[in-house]
């Protein structure tokens, strides 16, 4: 029986459409088709092929293609070739998920992939394919394949994936990287997962495929192809091949120059030279490389000749395509003019990209134009025009509209599909029907269907269509609901709290602070031979030059120092002096004032019956029926997290913490209408005028339906409407306000508030933020950020507040391209241009009121026809009003401004950011502000700008690297961590504690603060001591097995967490994986570890070896009896006596007669087997005495 992909086009025959193409009548144009039919049809056309690719005219619209054709086609392989960004500017830093997603794409076509994914769509903007590309043939002659058995040159290897863009690091931790270790080869390719390469000598031994967060290994395979990482290759010959032809043509430019006399572009050019051979040097080809390939005799080819020679070409509205290749031209030519004026450039790289003749020829490959209307297009002729007449649907929105339609269309034979975008949805849609009297079938795409049917499909195309030649109509859940609904974003996976706290790496320059000695700088690990055996010490530099070197066994006295940000160089203490000793006391009596303050609002808090809210009523669930788009289960279960809390009596206090964009907004309206169907007043507060103004928009939209009563309190509020609203609050007949601090005013007062939403609290004053603890005892409390602030994130991990997480991020955003460098007008102009050519805005941050008028005429010199708007914290509310409004409406096109478009604001038609002074900058502030780009499904832009020629302090250097690394959505969490580190723990916990947290750091602080919690508390503090573990063996990580000195601190860190036999096995496998089969030294590092975790069992405080004595002293008394003792003795092989040590514990003390360190292993063991049976199980050991005796 057919499927609906058969009835799909039933009255045209696409065979014979496709037997044209074959007969060579291309191109083909197929015209009145729109939207999703486009799609439909090209996936039947494709049927018959086995490579098809699809070129649109814009990002937007290849996403829209790349969906649909999921829905038509899910057994095929859809590809999204996207565009990348031509920069010739110099660049310090930019983000690498664009180049990694076209590197994974061009991978996939190579023969050597093709086997596994033959059926291949493509689908591409035009200006993802403008480029012309390096033929594959000499592209594959770059790329290794690597074969368990066969055998290669180690030393040709590094060389080989040098050329291939690759950087060579101790510990890979991002794509493009590998590192060597020993006989083990790391390599994290763009388009595959990392593998793990074993040599045995020159021989791969095994290949693994690992994970690159974990570093462990998930499975062997026998092959692997690595490609390149750059879609650019030249091997190091040609490499001095393009330098000697740069500098050739550079020199003419230089003469022409200096006959013109252009002193400063002469400077220019040779900086530009300089740049380049640095670039080659380094075999970094970027795109600032890109024009001068030319100078070589490599031939580059335009992109479908990656793809086989009968792949069908498809042209979506071939005259736009046309007017974008003519328009990028052109743009292309006036820049190289100017730029070759100024001397920036010197090579006209037009020739390297292709033109709409080139696009038509498509190497001869069969081509179809797809248009609404049938236009004569310049250059098109085509051999073959076919109408599809296909009709556009409307929306209906209300369901028995939509019944009397799915009425009509049946009683005259149509079959009907309804793409209702995913299971739960159909579920639904199909009851609706029911219960309407019309039977609908829920089916997949390969189901048998009849005609007259009516069939629910769980999948999501754009838009909807009728198809009158085949007797066939097809709803979108556009027409159904009459709104866009988004699919559901895979789950990305989320970082668990060990995670988290992983930022605490220690390495070498770090200072720390030991909890006997105080604040010292890590200086390194270092290998000291004690009584003829080798031992690693951290060695710690303290003021004076006194040195402090602290053994394995010590290394939890240790801790990584965070302090403030003006603290973030302290000052060292000495070795044996009071000064640290009178600094822990002074801060420890300040922790206990704090304790008892936290305590009385946790215990106000734990104490007071809030109101407890009732189960979701009807209303609840018809509400949150409208969210216009589909949850992420992250929001889902934030949301069930929220209202668990609100219906205990205990009142919420609930941090959620989400990236941008990603819907937190949306679980507070969900508790916020909760709130008001109970009764109850919500407070919505938020840090600025201008969010408040947007948040009141968004709650008045979403309460449009209902009688629910919003107002907003802000300055935008002339002091009369103010007036109104407080008095409303007062009265109780105002049941949402949304406002600033203004809030938090003296007068300010509730009826019977319930529910208190505080959006970005890191924006607050520490003023407010006491004012609003007031507010907190007895409301319940939901927090909104994206970047938590220290304090917060951490009384969140520390259990005295709840935390949500939002993770998965919306469909079809793309991460926010990032690009660090220096200031430079032409780079701006070009930036902001772009965005407006394709009718965006743009955002150009200037954090000094007072020079932001420079800033304006520098535009308006630059880009005359844009319309420039200003905003700044100091303008009036009717300026700032005015401005704001006006650029949202968008009657502007640049808006100039301080940081006050840093929080929450919703500008999805802005997608182009320039942060001028960047370094200035904290991490949290770039990382917010890159947040209000990217918005929508077009891809965005952030460029992070710095004075030229400017040298960059370390931690600015830091702040701006970290932006680059963590473009991709969801890393609110590693910016709040690694913020921490940078600008250290100022805000967490308010400022008449700063001083005390600057003397002792962060976590000694934490410490203390957790102890003083427990013990007011009257909890037990237990102060778990780690025992003393000397047995003379050399017992540690060789360096000639792990080179790298900060992965060997690292491993030495995490060894003190270790607290299982199972944890232990799990640590030795993943070295044997990452470093190869351990060494004597390491196997005695393990077997340290077992006696430390036994030690510690048992209740021991020391195990240390004299000569051949061995010494196992008790921390308390293990009210072991004398009986027992002599039990004890009795079993134990060796001689064995007992005492009593300094503080009266037990000692007990063994007399080896052996001398090899395995017996010495052994012996110790079989006492600790022995020991057990007394220590842990007391009952049974007696027994088994009274027996004996």
């Amino acid at each position: 029986m057919p499927t609906i992909n058969d009835f799909l086009y039933k009255g045209l025959d696409i065979g014979e459409i496709s037997a044209a193409l074959s007969r060579e009548e291309s191109p083909q144009m197929i015209y009145q088709i729109t939207g999703s039919e486009k799609a439909a049809f090209a996936a039947q056309v494709s049927l018959l092929k086995q490579q098809a690719l699809i070129i649109t005219y814009t990002d937007e619209q290849a996403q829209k293609w790349a969906r649909d054709l999921e829905a038509w086609l899910p057994g095929k392989n859809i590809m999204l070739f996207p565009t990348t960004e031509w920069l010739p500017f110099e660049v310090f830093s930019r983000s690498h998920e664009i180049t990694a997603e076209r590197i994974r794409v061009l991978s996939t076509l190579l023969p050597f992939n093709r086997e596994t994914d033959s059926e291949t769509i493509v689908v591409a903007p035009v200006q993802a394919i403008m480029k012309k590309l390096i033929r594959p043939e000499k592209w594959l002659i770059h790329c290794i394949l690597f074969k368990v058995g066969e055998q290669y040159a180690v030393s040709d290897l590094m060389r080989l994936l040098v050329e291939a863009g690759y950087e060579r690091e101790e510990t890979i931790e991002g794509r493009g990287q590998f590192a060597l270790r020993g006989g083990i080869l790391d390599i994290a390719p763009h388009d595959r997962d990392p593998v793990r390469i074993e040599f045995f000598d020159e021989e791969v031994d095994s290949i693994r495929v690992f994970d690159l967060e974990t570093q462990k290994s998930l499975e062997s395979i026998s092959e692997v192809l690595i490609v390149p990482v750059q879609e650019y290759v030249i091997d190091t010959k040609r490499q001095q091949d393009l330098k000697g032809e740069i500098k050739a043509r550079a020199r003419k430019a230089v003469g022409r120059l200096q006959r013109l006399d252009r002193v400063e572009a002469v400077k220019r050019l040779h900086k530009k030279v300089e740049y380049l051979e640095n670039r080659l040097n380094t075999g970094i080809l970027d795109e600032s490389i890109y024009p001068y390939l030319s100078l070589l005799s490599e031939e580059y080819v335009p992109f479908f000749e990656w793809l086989d020679h009968d792949c069908l070409v498809f042209l979506d509205e071939p005259l736009r395509l046309k007017e974008q290749l003519d328009f990028q031209s052109n743009q292309r030519l006036t820049e190289f003019t100017d730029n070759l004026e100024k001397g920036e450039e010197f090579v006209n790289p037009d020739h390297l990209f292709i033109s709409f003749e080139d696009l038509l020829a498509s190497g001869k490959r069969p081509l179809l134009g797809l248009s609404n209307l049938l236009r004569e297009i310049p250059g098109f002729d085509p051999k073959r025009v076919t109408n599809m007449i296909a009709r556009p649907l409307a929306g209906y929105g209300k369901t028995s509209i939509l019944v009397e339609e799915i009425q009509r269309w049946k009683s005259i034979g149509y079959v009907i599909a309804l793409f209702a975008g995913n299971e739960e949805q159909s579920q639904r849609l199909g009851q609706g029907l029911k219960d309407r009297s019309i039977n609908a079938s829920l089916v997949r795409m390969e189901d048998p269907i009849i005609q007259g049917g009516v069939y629910i499909y769980p999948l999501s195309i754009n838009q909807g269509f009728e198809l009158p030649v085949s007797k066939m109509v097809i709803f979108s859940e556009s027409e159904i609901y009459r709104r866009e609904r988004k699919h559901q974003a895979k789950p990305k996976k989320s970082s668990k709290e060990t995670d988290i706290l992983s930022f605490s790496d220690l390495k070498p320059g770090d200072y720390v602070v030991h909890f006997y000695h105080g604040i010292g700088k890590f200086t390194g690990i270092e290998t000291i031979e004690v009584d003829g055996i080798e031992k690693d010490y951290f060695a710690i530099r303290y003021a004076g030059e006194d040195k402090l070197y602290v053994p394995l066994d010590q290394l939890q006295l240790l801790q990584k120092y965070l302090g403030t940000e003006e603290s973030s160089t302290p000052k060292l203490n000495k070795l044996n002096g009071n000064e640290w000793n009178k600094a822990k006391a002074r801060a420890q009596g300040a922790v206990k004032e704090m304790a008892i303050n936290l305590l009385e609002l946790y215990a106000k808090r734990e104490g007071a019956v809030g109101f407890a809210y009732p189960e979701d009523s009807h209303w609840q669930k018809e509400f949150e029926d409208r969210f216009p788009y589909e949850e992420t289960p992250d929001q889902l279960q934030s949301i069930m997290e929220v209202k668990k809390d609100m219906m205990k009596s205990r009142p919420m206090d609930r941090l959620l913490c989400g990236d941008v964009g990603y819907g937190k907004t949306e679980v507070a309206l969900r508790a916020a209408f909760k709130a008001v169907i109970s009764g109850k007043q919500v407070a919505v507060m938020v840090p600025t005028t201008i969010l408040a103004q947007q948040h009141y928009n968004t709650f008045r939209e979403r309460f449009m339906d209902y009688p629910v009563k919003i107002e907003m309190l802000s300055r935008f509020r002339t002091a009369k409407e103010q007036k109104q609203i407080i008095q409303s609050l007062k009265d109780g007949s105002l049941d949402i306000v949304v406002g600033t601090h203004r809030l938090l005013s003296e007068g300010v007062s509730f009826k019977d508030l319930g529910l208190l939403v505080v959006d970005e609290e890191q924006r607050f004053g520490v003023a407010h933020k006491e004012r609003i603890k007031t507010l907190k005892t007895n409301v319940d409390v939901l927090t909104l950020s994206a970047t938590p602030i220290p304090r917060t994130l951490h009384m969140s991990l520390v259990g005295l507040r709840d935390m949500s997480v939002i993770m998965t991020p919306p469909e079809d955003r793309f991460p926010v391209q990032t690009f660090v460098a220096e200031f430079n007008a032409d780079l701006v102009r070009d930036a902001i241009r772009r965005e407006l050519y394709r009718g965006g805005q743009a955002f150009f941050v200037h954090n000094r009121v007072e020079t932001l008028d420079r800033v304006v005429r520098l535009l308006n010199l630059i880009i005359p026809e844009a319309r420039c708007g200003v905003v700044h914290g100091q303008m009036s509310e009717t300026q700032l009003e005015k401005e704001m409004i006006s650029f949202l409406e968008k009657e502007k096109d640049i808006l100039i401004c301080t940081t006050i478009i840093e929080t929450g604001l919703d500008m999805p038609n802005v997608n182009t950011l320039i942060v001028d002074g960047a370094d200035k900058f904290g991490l949290s502030q770039l990382y917010q502000l890159r947040g209000r780009v990217g918005r929508s499904n077009r891809k965005a832009y952030a460029y992070f700008l710095y004075q030229p020629q400017k040298i960059l302090t370390e931690e600015a250097e830091k702040r701006l690297t970290t932006i680059r690394e963590f473009t991709e959505f969801g890393s609110g969490f590693k910016i709040a961590m690694r913020d921490l580190e940078i600008r250290g723990a100022g805000n967490f916990i308010g400022g008449e504690q700063h001083g005390h947290l600057a003397s002792i750091g962060f976590s000694l602080y934490v410490k203390m603060l957790k102890e003083a919690v427990q013990q007011l508390r009257g909890e037990t503090v237990e102060e778990v001591a780690e025992p003393v573990i000397d047995i003379q063996v050399k017992a540690l990580l060789p360096d000639e097995y792990i080179v790298d000195k900060q992965i060997k601190a690292t491993l030495y860190q995490r060894m003190l967490g270790i607290s299982s036999e199972e944890h232990l096995s799990d640590f030795l496998d993943e070295l044997v994986d990452r470093f190869g089969n351990p060494p004597d030294e390491v196997e005695n590092l393990a077997k340290i570890i077992r006696i430390r975790m036994k030690a510690k069992q048992l209740g021991l405080e020391q195990v240390v070896q004299h000569k051949q004595n061995i010494s196992l002293r008790f921390a308390a008394d293990p009210e072991i009896s004398g009986e027992q003792l002599m039990s004890i003795a009795a079993k134990f092989p060796y001689p064995l006596s007992f005492a009593a040590g300094e503080q009266g514990n037990l000692e007990l003390n063994l007399r080896l007669r052996v001398s090899s360190i395995e017996d010495i292993f052994k012996a110790i063991f079989k006492l600790f087997d022995i020991l057990e049976e007394y220590v842990m199980h007391p009952a049974a050991a007696a027994r088994t005495v009274s027996g004996i005796v």
